[in-house]
């Protein structure tokens, strides 16, 4: 099997991984590489994001298409009302929810930007908001905290998960750069407003 055929199998998998289960793009592709019986995959033979994102917007389309917008604007609003709530933190959008391919079964994924880490834990215990603390590897190699809520959605009629991936002030500066199809990888509140008016 030729490696491109099984790297665009691996990002069909994958899409469907991340719309029906709401799993995130890496711990996808290499659950459909191992489905398609690739137990040990090389890297050049799974998928970019770039490719599954094409793949979910195509199964959203497919198979979500009368669902899909009302759970997005739903998370959005959700992620709207943390960013109004931590805004001393220059708060961004990223992940599926910024870039329109969110369903309910994702989570928000804000990035905080402060000079302080500590900080953001402070406030939400000034707002006596139970979280969760864990980390990922942050821009730079190092890890960062992530402080997880856990946020009701009425229209949804279930509660939402939103991340908050905490990181240095100076991380800030190339945060907005576009990728190489000119779309950009998070956004402010005045840009997730702009697409929540956009949106159909």
């Amino acid at each position: 099997m030729p490696a491109a055929t099984l790297t665009e199998e691996i990002a069909a998998a994958a899409a469907r991984l991340v719309v029906e289960e709401g799993m995130e793009y890496g711990p996808a592709k290499r659950r459909a590489a191992r489905g398609l019986g690739r137990h040990s995959t090389r890297s050049a033979q799974l998928p970019d994001n770039e490719l599954v994102e094409d793949e979910v917007r195509a199964y959203l389309e497919l198979f979500h298409a009368d669902t899909q917008p009302a759970e997005l604007a739903a998370l959005r609003g959700v992620a709207a009302r943390w960013m109004e709530r931590l805004v001393a933190f220059r708060p961004h959008l990223t992940g599926a929810v910024w870039r329109g391919t969110a369903t309910r079964l994702s989570s928000v994924h804000l990035q905080l930007f402060c000079d302080d880490s500590k900080s953001a834990e402070l406030a939400l215990i000034d707002l006596k908001v139970p979280y969760d603390v864990g980390s990922i590897a942050g821009p730079r190699g190092d890890d960062i905290d992530v402080l997880s809520v856990s946020s009701p959605c009425p229209a949804l009629g279930e509660a939402v998960t939103v991340h908050l991936s905490v990181l240095d002030h100076d991380h800030l500066r190339g945060a907005l750069k576009p990728d190489a199809r000119g779309q950009t990888q998070r956004g402010d509140l005045t840009a997730l407003r702009q697409r929540m008016q956009e949106a159909p």
